[in-house]
């Protein structure tokens, strides 16, 4: 039914780490994951809801890891940022073999592949129902693509984050490792900072928490879930807002 569904937010930024778009690999991409998420953001599309985007480059390059293993930091991470690019062209490929219109908006300067950023050029984007993937992080070193993600989001006057991850929620531990892990439906911004409960990094908590902006961590693995809720279901922990 599209654009005529009652879902709880009009628009909303999603975000992946680009480890979700690995499937059972160990590295780099796996194109039916990639589709099989293109499918789940269309479905969204579908109903009417305006979307953006931030992928991580985690399974191409991550900054803070060629750092650590001596590189130096401020090139490693523009490294990191240049994988992001890569990620959001795949989905980009991915969303419009779909019929999706999407447009790729980079922080750094690409022109031949991507728009650079200028929000009112995107927020435009947003009114005629495309949906812009957001590469390249902030165009600043230090900075992760979870606090990217908080700043377009805020940026765009976007209503929630929706955090895709490989659990349904947030939870106390490891649920992975530890069965008797407690899942929260609700837990403050606070909350997540004081018992590092992993939702993001401290700077993206903080700058949620400023624009009272919330976050939605939901299962990525779960099919429909990213539709099931903002039509109302599904299983998901609220962080703030």
């Amino acid at each position: 039914m599209s654009g005529t569904e009652k879902t709880a937010f009009k628009r909303v930024l999603l975000k992946i780490s680009g480890e979700a778009l690995m499937g059972d690999q160990s590295y780099g991409l796996h194109p039916p994951t990639v589709e099989r998420i293109a499918r789940e953001v269309k479905s969204v599309h579908d109903m009417g809801v305006e979307i953006c985007m931030v992928i991580g480059g985690g399974n191409v390059f991550r900054g803070l890891q060629g750092s650590a293993q001596g590189m130096e930091r401020t090139t490693a991470d523009y490294m990191g940022m240049l994988a992001t690019v890569m990620n959001a062209l795949a989905m980009q490929s991915a969303l419009e073999g779909l019929g999706v219109f999407t447009r790729v908006i980079s922080a750094i300067r690409m022109d031949e592949v991507a728009e650079p950023y200028i929000r009112r050029r995107a927020v435009r984007h947003l009114e005629k129902k495309r949906v812009c993937i957001f590469a390249a992080g902030t165009g600043n070193p230090y900075f992760t693509t979870d606090t990217a993600a908080t700043l377009r989001a805020n940026e765009m006057a976007c209503e929630a984050i929706f955090k895709g991850t490989k659990v349904d929620g947030v939870y106390d531990k490891d649920p992975v490792k530890y069965p008797d892990a407690k899942r929260y439906d609700e837990v403050s911004y606070d909350e997540v900072l004081q018992k590092h409960l992993g939702v993001m990094d401290a700077s993206a908590i903080a700058l949620a928490r400023d624009n009272n902006l919330p976050i939605i961590v939901f299962s990525l693995d779960e099919p429909g879930g990213f539709r099931g809720i903002l039509a109302g279901e599904g299983t998901y922990t609220r962080v703030g807002g």
